[in-house]
């Protein structure tokens, strides 16, 4: 059902990486080394008073969300941003000649850490790549371009960490991982999904021509809930 996708992270949790829940069955956060995102069920009285009490303080944590959240007053929120949640619906694969991927694996996971930090597509930390399946595009030595899997729920599989070295944009690396990270998502039976900030727009319209569609929008945040001291 497409409404798993309004509570993307809860369901994620809740089903294929609910091994990777560090939290407990009514608020659920990944291992920080994976992700920082955090998740409940309703967001609602009951949920924030227990969030208050059990989330770890002085950490960040990031939501998305088809809704709006009201923190408790303990909770801080250090950035907030609207996105555009995009579904493929008729995937159109992109061709492009003299352009060779390659698998990502642990050796490389320090460019891909320094990628995603230049370019800021979302979180990445040291297991990350745990999600799985992520590729890359490299001139030379260097990483030049990656793409990779995120959060999976029943049907859907979420396309992640799109993003190339501002050295090395025109050339088609992003158009050519986001089609193969899609197919491979499509082979294995689930839809792909993506997430993208809301002004976007050349990214918005990259994910267009690969055949994603708009289905709502999400509320993005950053917060931290503070020490007593």
């Amino acid at each position: 059902m497409e409404s798993l996708l309004d509570n993307p992270i809860w369901e994620s949790l809740c089903s294929y990486h609910q091994h990777n829940n560090e939290g407990d069955d009514r608020l659920k956060y990944f291992y920080p080394e994976i992700s920082p995102f955090v998740a409940m069920a309703e967001w609602g009285e009951a949920d924030k008073n227990h969030l208050d009490k059990h989330l770890p303080a002085d950490r960040n944590f990031f939501y998305i969300i088809n809704k709006n959240i009201e923190l408790p007053v303990s909770c801080k929120k250090g950035f907030t941003i609207r996105l555009f949640q995009m579904v493929c619906r008729n995937h159109i694969p992109f061709m492009a000649q003299g352009i060779t991927t390659r698998v990502l694996d642990t050796a490389d996971i320090p460019q891909m850490i320094e990628l995603t930090a230049l370019t800021k597509p979302g979180p990445f930390n040291n297991r990350t790549i745990e999600f799985g399946n992520y590729i890359g595009v490299f001139e030379g030595d260097r990483l030049a371009a990656m793409a990779g899997e995120r959060l999976k729920i029943s049907g859907y599989t979420e396309v992640s960490a799109i993003c190339t070295h501002p050295d090395f944009t025109g050339k088609g690396y992003g158009a050519v991982l986001l089609s193969q990270a899609s197919s491979r998502i499509l082979r294995d039976g689930q839809i792909p999904f993506l997430h993208v900030r809301n002004d976007n727009t050349r990214a918005i319209k990259m994910y267009e021509k690969a055949g994603y569609t708009i289905r709502t929008e999400m509320d993005f945040a950053i917060f931290k809930k503070m020490s007593d001291g």
